[in-house]
């Protein structure tokens, strides 16, 4: 199992979401930003007190979520 150093889970900050390093971004927030185009170096950018092993450790987390629930998706590919 990965030791994630960056991710943390606080009940008081976002409801107990995973964020990164306590603050107030969310893993999914990360996630959702470059799955809707943003580069690394645009999250950088508009979020300096980010780093980018945070980006990393964010896309690490979200790849084990996702191998490890299931959630619905189509059951045909896009046209």
């Amino acid at each position: 199992m990965k030791n994630f150093k960056r991710i943390t889970k606080l009940p008081e900050v976002c409801g107990g979401k995973p964020t990164i390093r306590g603050m107030r971004i969310t893993v999914a927030d990360i996630l959702q930003l470059l799955s809707g185009g943003m580069t690394i170096d645009e999250i950088l950018a508009d979020y300096p007190y980010l780093e980018y092993e945070d980006i990393k450790e964010s896309l690490q987390y979200g790849a084990l979520m996702a191998s490890h629930k299931e959630f619905k998706v189509s059951d045909t590919p896009p046209a």
